[in-house]
Protein backbone atom coordinates (compact mmCIF):
# COMPACT_ATOMS: atom_id res chain seq x y z
CA UNK A 1 0.00 0.00 0.00
CA UNK A 2 1.61 3.22 -0.62
CA UNK A 3 1.71 5.95 2.33
CA UNK A 4 -1.08 8.84 2.40
CA UNK A 5 -0.15 11.79 0.66
CA UNK A 6 1.68 10.08 -1.98
CA UNK A 7 -1.61 9.41 -4.17
CA UNK A 8 -0.76 9.76 -7.98
CA UNK A 9 -3.53 12.96 -7.90
CA UNK A 10 -2.03 14.58 -4.88
CA UNK A 11 1.53 14.33 -6.13
CA UNK A 12 -0.09 15.61 -9.24
CA UNK A 13 -1.69 18.58 -7.54
CA UNK A 14 1.84 19.87 -5.35
CA UNK A 15 3.84 19.37 -9.20
CA UNK A 16 1.03 21.71 -10.34
CA UNK A 17 1.17 24.21 -7.57
CA UNK A 18 4.92 24.37 -7.44
CA UNK A 19 4.97 25.34 -11.25
CA UNK A 20 1.94 27.67 -10.79
CA UNK A 21 4.42 29.62 -7.68
CA UNK A 22 7.78 29.34 -9.78
CA UNK A 23 6.17 30.93 -13.08
CA UNK A 24 4.34 33.89 -10.79
CA UNK A 25 7.66 34.77 -8.79
CA UNK A 26 10.17 34.18 -12.02
CA UNK A 27 8.23 34.66 -14.93
CA UNK A 28 6.65 38.06 -16.07
CA UNK A 29 3.17 38.77 -16.98
CA UNK A 30 3.60 38.62 -20.92
CA UNK A 31 5.41 35.64 -20.97
CA UNK A 32 3.65 33.11 -18.47
CA UNK A 33 1.08 33.48 -21.01
CA UNK A 34 3.20 32.42 -23.83
CA UNK A 35 4.39 29.83 -21.75
CA UNK A 36 1.06 28.35 -20.89
CA UNK A 37 0.10 28.21 -24.19
CA UNK A 38 3.75 27.02 -25.43
CA UNK A 39 3.01 23.87 -23.02
CA UNK A 40 -0.14 23.47 -24.09
CA UNK A 41 0.69 23.47 -27.30
CA UNK A 42 3.14 20.68 -26.03
CA UNK A 43 0.40 18.86 -24.64
CA UNK A 44 -1.33 18.79 -27.99
CA UNK A 45 1.70 16.73 -29.48
CA UNK A 46 1.69 14.53 -26.42
CA UNK A 47 1.67 11.10 -28.77
CA UNK A 48 5.82 12.32 -29.45
CA UNK A 49 8.68 11.27 -27.53
CA UNK A 50 9.69 13.78 -25.18
CA UNK A 51 6.57 15.76 -25.09
CA UNK A 52 3.80 14.37 -23.28
CA UNK A 53 -0.26 14.79 -22.26
CA UNK A 54 0.75 16.10 -19.01
CA UNK A 55 2.14 19.42 -20.49
CA UNK A 56 -1.76 20.64 -21.11
CA UNK A 57 -2.96 21.10 -18.04
CA UNK A 58 0.34 22.36 -16.81
CA UNK A 59 -0.33 24.75 -19.18
CA UNK A 60 -3.79 25.91 -18.40
CA UNK A 61 -2.88 26.02 -15.36
CA UNK A 62 0.30 29.03 -16.11
CA UNK A 63 -1.75 30.45 -18.67
CA UNK A 64 -4.38 30.80 -15.70
CA UNK A 65 -2.56 33.29 -14.16
CA UNK A 66 -2.26 35.85 -16.68
CA UNK A 67 -5.82 35.20 -18.01
CA UNK A 68 -7.93 35.47 -14.40
CA UNK A 69 -6.89 38.73 -14.20
CA UNK A 70 -7.89 40.07 -16.87
CA UNK A 71 -11.71 38.32 -16.96
CA UNK A 72 -11.89 39.89 -13.94
CA UNK A 73 -11.05 43.48 -15.38
CA UNK A 74 -13.48 43.12 -17.56
CA UNK A 75 -16.28 41.59 -15.78
CA UNK A 76 -15.53 44.59 -13.69
CA UNK A 77 -15.57 46.89 -16.18
CA UNK A 78 -18.73 45.85 -18.21
CA UNK A 79 -20.88 46.18 -14.74
CA UNK A 80 -20.11 49.61 -14.37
Amino acid sequence: MSEPGKSMPGRARRVRRRVQVWAKRRLPPGVRLLAGLALMVGGVLGFLPVLGFWMFPLGVAVAALDVVPVWRQLKGRSRR
